[in-house]
């Protein structure tokens, strides 16, 4: 058993619209971006991660970037399997003499379908995993969070990620009800693309809107800690020439205030749906926000005016889900029934 044990790898993936990370023996040991970069004459793959990320947006015509997953899904069967293979490639470099028998848990949106479980499961075979379990998202961030999911008290998990949001209601080491859509960070982005060019007549790529999200990027107006103006460059739709301008979070928390109420609503809508005592328990225990989406200023004071509830954001929110992941995939036995085992 012990040289079996030599042999066999055991992996928590975190398989993102942004960013995918994995967990290896409680560690991280991959954070990339889940971008893809090809020739396309070849169809080699010749950049994964950050380094197809510095040439997303600055391609010529024999290379394509591709980011494999769209809403939370696969979009791309095979850029996602050549995406988790050269991930695991980089955990450690090198070291191929015999290859591990691996076990996966990766996470998934809980509003996805069965056809799109297949397609993840299918890419992580392909990438070498002998076993797969999958563990749906709002589970992972509880779990990672640090709440107990096998009591019969209810919590609420809001993971905000790139592709999706997911909104569960969790008690009895299941989700008793969720709400799960697909505006995100990815919509937050490409609103803010949209602002640039309607209200500056300035265009700009979806790195530089990226930027502009992370850094003034807002859900209310009026912030007590307020970030400075950014400084933001693109090519000037009237004339063509490239220009700067500065940009306050306030026009951002505008742009994305159609997004955000999006969120509002789900989280409405999930509420409505929670059976009373569970609506007992989450006004005592509050909200629990998780995902990078959950780093926008203001967000948790505007979800909190909405709904009237305490709102708690992770201490590691971008984390949480892939920690909760790999805390799964260490107590296998524990939470085995959490999982699907493919």
């Amino acid at each position: 058993m012990g040289l079996f044990d030599f042999f066999q790898q055991e992996i928590a993936i975190d398989l993102g619209t942004a960013n995918t990370i994995i967990i290896q023996n409680d560690k991280i040991v991959v954070d990339e971006p889940s971008i893809v970069a090809i020739d396309i004459k070849t169809d080699k793959v010749i950049g994964i991660g950050k380094k197809a990320q510095q040439m997303h947006g600055k391609t010529h015509e024999t290379i394509k970037t591709v980011r494999p997953l769209k809403d939370g899904v696969i979009a791309d069967f095979k850029a996602a399997e050549a995406m988790i293979r050269g991930m695991i490639k980089m955990m450690k470099p090198g070291r191929s003499i015999l290859p591990p028998s691996m076990r996966m848990v990766i996470c998934i949106p809980s509003g996805i379908t069965e056809v799109e479980k297949r397609a993840v499961s299918d890419s992580a075979q392909h990438a070498g995993a002998k076993e797969v379990y999958l563990i749906h998202e709002p589970m992972a961030a509880a779990i990672g969070i640090g709440i107990d999911v096998e009591e019969p008290m209810g919590n609420m998990i809001i993971d905000i990620g790139g592709g999706t949001s997911e909104i569960a209601v969790i008690a009895l080491g299941g989700i008793v009800c969720d709400k799960s859509i697909r505006v995100a960070g990815d919509d937050f982005t490409s609103d803010i693309e949209e602002y640039m060019r309607r209200q500056h007549n300035i265009l700009i790529g979806e790195r530089t809107a990226e930027k502009i999200k992370i850094e003034v990027g807002a859900a209310l107006p009026d912030l007590e800690n307020p970030p400075e103006d950014y400084p933001v460059r693109g090519r000037d739709l009237m004339t063509g020439i490239p220009k700067e301008i500065s940009i306050s979070y306030k026009e951002i928390a505008g742009a994305l205030d159609k997004s955000i109420s999006k969120i509002e609503e789900a989280i409405l809508s999930a509420l409505e749906m929670t059976p009373p005592e569970l609506s007992a328990d989450i006004y005592k225990t509050g909200i629990y926000l998780a995902g990078g989406g959950s780093l926008l200023r203001g967000l948790d004071k505007r979800i909190s005016q909405r709904t009237q509830l305490p709102i708690h954001i992770a201490d590691d929110p971008l984390r949480s889900v892939v920690k909760g992941t790999g805390n799964a995939l260490k107590n296998i036995g524990k939470y085995q029934f959490l999982m699907k085992g493919l």
